[in-house]
């Protein structure tokens, strides 16, 4: 069965709802436009609608197509077997990783890397939000480049035998998509969301797709679901 793809208000307010309950929220976005180009994309729109609502004072944004985060280098699978989150990969930089949890040799082997500004948010909070859009089946490049990069957490736990370190921290994931997969797409991202070892919440968890015509790539559908976001965001200014 496929989940609700729909564009409601009803999912906003039971975001909201949610988010109001936590202390500390970090919302990471990560949809991009090309340099130069001064239009927020459609998620990144929403990331600060619901902030506005949930309370500003209690949530960090982070544009992740603004930082440089290099690509996972792959140490979970690696002919040396799996190094990826040990202890001996920990950060150093007690100003980017104060906590002593960012433990990855990404960060180690290239000091421009710019992980160290989400993790360093992310253990400070209670609560999570991923944006991103739907490109050709799968989350979009920048979200994907993210979540590899944050294999580490999960390792710790999967592999390592250590503790889960996000076991205390809730987490959602809200994407955009245009015809295809969108649900199907959200229920994957969820499953990793849990692999992670977060406390994955339902309220915070939604797609919108605005077609189910996954032929339709007509440029009066594109512009057809801008509209509709824009009148969207107008109605409940």
């Amino acid at each position: 069965m496929k989940a609700d793809s729909s564009l409601s208000w009803a999912k906003v307010v039971s975001s909201v709802d949610f988010l109001k309950s936590c202390k500390k929220v970090l919302f990471v976005t990560t949809s991009s436009r090309e340099p130069g180009n001064d239009e927020i994309p459609k998620t990144s729109q929403l990331a600060l609608k619901i902030a506005s609502l949930a309370g500003k004072e209690k949530v960090s944004i982070i544009d992740v197509s603004k930082l440089k985060i290099y690509p996972c280098e792959g140490n979970v699978s690696s002919a040396n077997g799996n190094s990826c989150g040990n202890k001996s990969a920990r950060l150093s930089d007690s100003k980017k990783n104060p906590s002593g949890n960012h433990r990855c040799w990404t960060s180690i082997h290239n000091p421009d890397d710019e992980l160290w500004k989400i993790s360093k948010e992310l253990f400070s909070c209670d609560c999570i939000v991923f944006f991103g859009s739907v490109r050709w089946g799968q989350t979009n490049s920048l979200y994907q480049r993210l979540i590899e990069r944050l294999t580490w957490l999960e390792n710790r736990h999967s592999c390592l035998g250590e503790e889960n370190i996000l076991k205390n921290i809730s987490a959602g994931i809200i994407l955009f998509g245009q015809n295809w997969r969108g649900a199907e797409v959200l229920e994957t991202q969820k499953r990793v969301l849990d692999f992670f070892g977060f406390k994955v919440v339902n309220g915070i968890c939604w797609n919108w797709q605005f077609t189910m015509n996954e032929n339709d790539e007509s440029k009066a559908s594109y512009l057809a679901a801008a509209k509709e976001f824009k009148d969207f965001l107008k109605e409940h200014s």
